[in-house]
């Protein structure tokens, strides 16, 4: 039983041995380009429900990228703001107007 438990380590030790020292001849991995924000925010266009549901931010070795996540944040807040803006300002023209008529939009349509 010894005499085996002999032979079987010795042949995983050269079989491990050889198989670090026998792969110096094939190149190393390459290196995996960093994950990248696949789906963007629209540009074009307000954000919607939908496009929050549909974005993927990649991930990193230790958690998400900070640098996506601050992007996807900042337009996310931008966009709130201008939202909040635009409600407050709607909001004070139905209190302030005396018939309830809303502003005219972009040109005094």
């Amino acid at each position: 039983m010894f005499w085996f438990l002999l032979i079987t380590m010795v042949v995983v030790v050269a079989a491990v041995t050889l198989a670090v020292v026998g792969g110096g001849d094939s190149e190393v991995l390459p290196e995996a380009a960093p994950e990248r924000l696949v789906d963007p925010l629209p540009l074009s266009r307000p954000v919607d429900r939908a496009d929050i549901e549909a974005l993927r931010l990649p991930v990193a070795a230790r958690g998400y990228r900070m640098e996506d996540v601050d992007d996807v944040l900042d337009r996310l807040a931008a966009e709130l703001a201008e939202r909040d803006s635009r409600i407050a300002e709607l909001e004070a023209a139905l209190a302030g107007g005396p018939s309830g008529e809303l502003p005219a939009e972009d040109g005094g349509r």
